[in-house]
């Protein structure tokens, strides 16, 4: 695996700054493969070996994907916003997940690990550089249970919505009164259509 350092400059350069989320991002994601036993996520044939399950649409989530190569596209990482800083690292290969959650009270020790070392920002992201991970995470083993149509690889199904035409994969259609409907028409998109 790559060194703290270059984890957090390829994590900057992808997110375009580096902040406190940043930082965390990276060690968060460091400790997770590592309690997951995942010795090189971009090591040839790992890519399918590993999925990330971040629980927040923040900066941490930009430094997971730098450091994990889990992306979206790829089915690899998922993101289940539920704006907590955490992410779950599951190993396709031995089944093991860990979940890891950012400790809210790393945010207060941020001033005795980087004390003059600027504003409050400017401290935390030093200081979750340097903090021990006992005092940044918590470590949880959950078990994880990912349906095939959510696994990385090829779409299982297709099939077109028997209103707007617009076609659905990988089992996201739903069936209402029998008609087959994608997801926006049987329960309101976040979109509207103009008439």
């Amino acid at each position: 695996m790559k060194s703290l350092e270059e984890h957090l400059a390829e994590a900057a350069a992808f997110h375009g700054e580096s902040c406190p989320g940043q930082v965390l991002g990276v060690r968060l994601a460091r400790a997770g493969l590592r309690q997951a036993g995942i010795d090189d996520p971009l090591a040839e044939g790992a890519r399918k070996k590993l999925i990330v399950f971040v629980e927040i649409d923040r900066c941490a989530a930009d430094a997971i994907m730098a450091v994990t190569g889990c992306r979206v596209g790829k089915r690899s990482l998922k993101v289940i916003d539920y704006g907590v800083m955490a992410a779950t690292f599951l190993n396709l290969e031995s089944g093991r997940a860990v979940r890891v959650v950012a400790r809210e009270e790393a945010r207060g020790l941020a001033a005795a690990y980087a004390s003059g070392e600027g504003g409050k920002y400017e401290q935390q992201r030093r200081a979750y550089e340097v903090m021990p991970e006992a005092e940044l995470f918590s470590f949880e083993e959950v078990e994880v249970s990912v349906p095939p149509e959510d696994m990385p690889g090829r779409p299982l199904s297709r099939v077109r919505c028997q209103r707007c035409g617009d076609h659905v994969q990988d089992r996201r259609e739903r069936v209402v009164d029998g008609a087959v409907l994608c997801r926006a028409c049987a329960e309101g998109g976040y979109y509207r259509r103009h008439s």
